[in-house]
């Protein structure tokens, strides 16, 4: 079976350190939710309930651990929900 660009993506964050990620699922995103999931021993998905909400907690993350804070929401107003909480 052929990788998907999902799963580019989220190898690709998993080499770079992450091991955290907050958001909210879409439908936008379910190539993203379901390579998350495939690798859920790797990188803990952190359910949020407002987009927003999961910048907040990323930009924390970030600043008292020094490693990179991500965030992740489907298109439309989820996306532009994230840029509220930076």
């Amino acid at each position: 079976m052929a990788t998907t660009a999902a799963e580019v993506l989220i190898d690709t964050i998993y080499d770079w350190g992450v091991d955290t990620i907050f958001g909210l699922p879409g439908d936008g995103i379910n190539g993203i939710m379901e390579a998350l999931r495939l690798r859920q021993d790797k990188i803990r998905f952190i359910q949020v309930r407002h987009e927003e909400a999961a910048a907040f907690m990323a930009c924390a993350y970030a600043k008292y651990t020094g490693k990179l804070g991500v965030c992740l929401a489907t298109s439309g107003p989820g996306g532009l929900h994230l840029l509220n909480g930076k």
